[in-house]
């Protein structure tokens, strides 16, 4: 079972969704400069989560959640700015 997450870079204030068994594990690995596309953006901070999901699911909705539509869902619910 995986959760959708949703990070926010407290340095350049840009976003990142994943998904993850562990999110609060995932968090930490992404401040320890784990992930090469987050490294230069420390530190994160976890701003919304969902789940748990089968595999197919949260991949779904990741990929949802990074489309434009996912987006403005976001920005509608108050989660992205």
């Amino acid at each position: 079972m995986y959760y959708v997450y949703i990070l926010k870079s407290i340095k350049s204030e840009i976003y990142y969704t994943g998904i993850a068994k562990d999110v609060n594990l995932r968090l930490k690995e992404h401040n320890r400069g784990k992930s090469k596309f987050t490294k230069g953006h420390i530190p994160w901070v976890l701003v919304y989560f969902e789940g748990p999901y089968e595999t197919k699911i949260a991949r779904s909705k990741e990929k949802y959640y990074k489309s434009h539509s996912g987006k403005n869902e976001l920005k509608s619910k108050g989660i992205l700015d």
